[in-house]
């Protein structure tokens, strides 16, 4: 921590320039989506006011204030579904406030200032009433707090479940990374993205992905709004999806295969914040050896092991043509229901 101190010229808790961080896991072994992460961390009464202030944009506090406090109420404090509960708790709470506030289920970058405050409020009203314990206050605190639910979230039922599927013996066990932040939520220059450096279902040579402008990477994943195709980003932010190609080689080039990785765009920078390994079909699979091969990125004998024999079977199974799913009718839609009111939303 003394060490991100000194290189940013940020301290934890500090009221002029207060530092805030993430808290991720780092396994041996890839298992996307399997293990915990909480971002924003630093964040109190107090240094909510002083990033205001630094960032000149209350909004941006705010709304990483009440993310923090959902990501770790839910994660570390254990604000979870009840027994006979439909929804997330937390999530509740937003839709509650607002149809109260705005009569509709508007999306979350429309809140203002105003909401977010009271939806902090609500959401510290909430862990105290769940778990008898008021939301902590102090950053040093956080950061433990954090790290402990990082490292067990190593045997939460997903994870276990994962290991098994894929053979990643328990006993190898997780690191906790603490990393700066950086904010894809300061407005329409900003966002966050999830890529892979070819399209892990075809194995095609493409830059595949999603992303999201003016959101923390929570958003992407977690299916609160709609994001978009990566491709889409060089129409919207030209030179950081040059650099992002750029980054896409340097990746293969280094790793020797084919990466899931995550990065944020703030104000038009982007920052890298993970990679691993990416999962893939077997169809992928065998392009993915075959091609890198060709491209001399690896040699035959790698690319021969690199193909999982159980996964052989799915490049004999049928799949669809995609040039066929564009021109494709579309025969029924879903409804996502809104735990408050009770109207549907279609999506």
């Amino acid at each position: 921590m003394a060490f991100l101190e000194k290189t940013l010229g940020k301290k934890l808790g500090d009221l002029q320039k207060p530092l805030l961080v993430s808290v991720r896991s780092g396994a041996r072994d890839s298992m996307p989506g399997m293990m915990d992460t909480i971002l924003n961390l630093g964040l109190n009464d107090h240094t909510v006011l002083a990033l205001a202030t630094y960032s000149k944009n209350e909004r941006f506090a705010w709304d990483c204030y009440r993310r923090f406090i959902q990501m770790y109420g839910d994660v570390v404090m254990g604000v979870q579904k009840r027994p006979g509960e439909d929804h997330e708790p937390f999530e509740v709470v937003i839709e509650k406030l607002k149809h109260e506030f705005h009569h509709s289920d508007i999306e979350d970058t429309k809140l203002s200032v105003a909401d977010l405050k009271e939806m902090v409020n609500r959401f510290k009203a909430l862990i105290l009433e769940r778990t008898k314990k008021e939301f902590p206050q102090d950053p040093r605190k956080q950061l433990w707090g954090a790290v402990g639910a990082v490292f067990g979230s190593w045997m939460n039922d997903r994870a276990m479940v994962y290991r098994r599927k894929y053979h990643i013996p328990s006993e190898w066990g997780t690191a906790v990374n603490v990393q700066a932040m950086v904010y894809g939520n300061t407005g329409e220059n900003s966002g966050s993205g999830v890529a892979f450096t070819r399209d892990p279902a075809t194995g095609e040579k493409v830059f595949y992905g999603e992303f999201l402008i003016n959101a923390q990477g929570e958003d992407v994943v977690a299916g609160v709004r709609t994001p978009e195709p990566v491709a889409e980003l060089k129409k919207q932010m030209p030179k950081a999806f040059a650099e992002l190609e750029v980054i896409r080689k340097n990746l293969e080039t280094h790793f020797k295969d084919v990466q899931d990785f995550e990065f944020t765009i703030e104000d038009g920078v982007v920052f890298m914040l993970q990679t691993r390994n990416g999962k893939r079909t077997g169809l992928a699979a065998v392009r993915f050896a075959i091609e890198m091969e060709k491209e001399k990125l690896i040699d035959w004998q790698t690319a021969i092991r690199r193909v999982p024999a159980d996964q052989l079977d799915q490049v004999l199974a049928p799949v669809f043509d995609r040039n066929a799913i564009k021109a494709a009718q579309c025969i029924a839609k879903g409804c996502r229901r809104a735990p408050e009111p009770p109207a549907a939303s279609c999506t």
